[in-house]
């Protein structure tokens, strides 16, 4: 099976030796992402909502790269900071998945790269 690395010049670069996401068999890896706007490389302001956002907006870019949607993702993993943002990240996800939303995983995780409130990842369909 050959692995296919996938770059969107419209997200966030990857901060590390890591791709923004791999192709495989079908489906679409992409990497964690956190609330950063990929134009100034900063973390959004507005709090978790708005990172959560954010987030999306990058997780739909790396996957129209891939020829690819938000529609056609099957996986989420999301990493809170703490869990007393659990209410306003959710509120924010639902505003990207209003019918038949993905499998979802969420656990706390530790301080994310410059204040990231939250980091979320998901896997697609090709």
């Amino acid at each position: 099976m050959d692995i296919e690395v996938i770059s969107a010049a419209n997200a966030p670069k990857a901060m590390g030796p890591y791709s923004q996401a791999t192709r495989a068999g079908g489906f679409i890896f992409c990497a964690g992402q956190g609330g950063f706007d990929p134009a100034t490389g900063r973390l959004v302001e507005g709090g978790i909502k708005e990172q959560t956002r954010q987030i999306f907006r990058n997780l739909g870019a790396v996957l129209e790269a891939a020829g690819s949607d938000l529609s056609r993702v099957v996986k989420v993993t999301v990493f809170l900071d703490e869990w007393k943002y659990f209410k306003d990240m959710n509120d924010a996800y639902a505003e990207f998945f209003p019918i038949n939303p993905p499998a979802r995983s969420t656990v706390q995780g530790e301080r994310w790269p410059e204040g990231s409130l939250v980091a979320i990842e998901a896997i697609a369909l090709a």
